[in-house]
């Protein structure tokens, strides 16, 4: 049954995406993915766990269908990842379901053939198959034929003019291949497999630390003076940078692009900084039993200062940011800084409860990337396109209709929309036309496994 459905499954996967684009086919094969991994695994299936990513890859697969983004498909990718490595293991933690969902992918086949040969407990097949006399049965009488083929044909004009109306053109070895490589992926994902000595040691160790015997008193007296004086140092500087870009957003009243533009990526690069030196000498003075030294309060209040003002510093950047959008418009870095700005303050509040709760690096680790899962799901659902375009086209004084233009992909039908009910100089309404005119082309002539939200609504204007 399994290799039944392994068989249908590599021939819709080809017949899916031979020769075409990426469209509703992606959609249409994160669904039949779905289907098979529940009728193959039942029982992980109906896990809460389970149920949860299905209904996140559901999710990325319409989004495909819907937006057509780069983000988008590469969101379906990861989510696709991420199921796979929860049938694999439903009680790892996320970075670890992603690397099983990878391996799988990959290597599954092979895997589950080196555990075969090293398992004493492998039930034995009651078939076995003479692999090597099955190449002799079909590989011998072939090469031999062939040669007695040719012998013939020299000696019988009508059996050579037969021959040679024989033609194998119909056969797509190209097609044969594509689809054997789907059989092979799918023989991989319906039987997941785990690396198991990540897996097995991400599920042994929980998020907490614990002391160490013994507790060496004047050894962590001295980690202690060393963690209050760099954490102090920190502090200081950060107030004073805080205190001097204050200063100069408040007199700085009307700035230049490319001076706005300059302090908000200046900002992101000294928070890079600021963040990873920082958070390296927390983890390295909390890594163990200095969280369990009695007098450790100063060290775990300067962490605690530290991380306030970084938050601090991520507010003043977000306003820069902000105050960038609003008077030169949105862009895909400005909405980069935004999220860049977001993941940054939740590392800095699972730090807080790291050192905090006691807790391991694991903890930042998994919660981490939960959060950066659901950020770059969530980020996918948005039409980015369409969100800047109509942001910049009804907010924005100056318009970079170029930007617009030449960036931004999916927003041709905003711009000739645009471009026919306003002022726009005529160098950019040739542009957009033309655009507009190669996007209705591209879209009117896709198959039928190209298809995304465009073309539904195209059928629907022109009705």
């Amino acid at each position: 049954m399994k290799t039944i459905t392994t068989i249908l499954a590599a021939l819709l996967f080809s017949t899916l995406f031979y020769g075409q684009n990426i469209g509703i086919n992606l959609s249409i094969l994160s669904l039949m993915t779905i289907v098979v991994l529940i009728l193959t695994h039942p029982t992980i299936a109906r896990q809460k766990t389970t149920i949860v990513y299905i209904s996140t890859y559901i999710l990325s697969a319409i989004m495909v269908f819907y937006n057509h983004s780069v983000l988008a498909i590469f969101s379906n990718f990861v989510a696709f990842f991420t199921l796979i490595g929860t049938f694999s293991e439903s009680r790892s933690s996320m970075y670890i379901r992603w690397l099983n969902g990878l391996y799988s992918t990959i290597a599954g086949y092979f895997h589950r053939k080196v555990n075969s040969k090293h398992n004493p407990e492998q039930p034995i097949s009651k078939t076995i198959i003479d692999y090597l006399q099955l190449a002799k049965l079909i590989g011998i009488p072939l090469v031999i034929g062939i040669v007695f083929v040719l012998l013939y044909k020299n000696g019988n004009p009508v059996f050579n003019d037969v021959i040679g109306e024989i033609h194998f053109d119909f056969i797509n070895f190209q097609w044969l291949l594509f689809t054997a490589l789907c059989f092979f992926l799918f023989n991989n994902i319906l039987t997941p497999v785990a690396i198991n000595p990540a897996t097995e040691q991400d599920l042994i160790t929980d998020n907490h630390l614990y002391p160490s015997e013994p507790l060496l008193q004047i050894k962590l007296k001295k980690e202690q003076q060393l963690g209050i004086v760099l954490l102090a140092l920190l502090n200081i500087l950060l107030v004073f940078y805080s205190v001097t870009d204050i200063y100069d957003l408040i007199i700085n009243t009307s700035v230049t692009a490319p001076a706005l533009s300059s302090q908000v990526h200046d900002g992101i690069n000294a928070l890079i900084a600021s963040i990873i030196i920082a958070i390296i000498i927390i983890l390295y003075f909390f890594r163990g039993n200095l969280n369990f030294y009695k007098q450790n309060n100063t060290l775990k209040n300067l962490s605690y200062l530290w991380i306030i003002l970084n938050i601090g510093l991520i507010i003043l950047i977000t306003a820069k940011n902000t105050n960038y959008v609003a008077i030169f418009g949105l862009t895909y870095k400005r909405i980069g800084v935004f999220i860049y700005l977001f993941l940054t303050l939740v590392g800095l509040v699972t730090t807080f409860f790291k050192v905090r709760n006691i807790k391991n690096l694991w903890f930042l680790f998994r919660v981490n990337t939960q959060v950066a899962f659901v950020v770059l799901i969530g980020s996918s659902c948005i039409d980015w396109d369409y969100a800047i375009t109509n942001y910049n086209l009804n907010n924005v004084k100056g318009i970079d209709m170029g930007y617009l233009i030449d960036v931004i992909d999916n927003n041709a039908t905003s711009l000739y929309n645009y471009s026919e009910q306003h002022q726009v100089p005529d160098h950019y309404k040739k542009r957009i036309r033309d655009k507009y005119i190669d996007f209705i082309e591209t879209v009117s002539h896709r198959n039928w496994q190209e298809w995304t939200y465009d073309n539904l609504k195209i059928s629907k204007s022109f009705d």
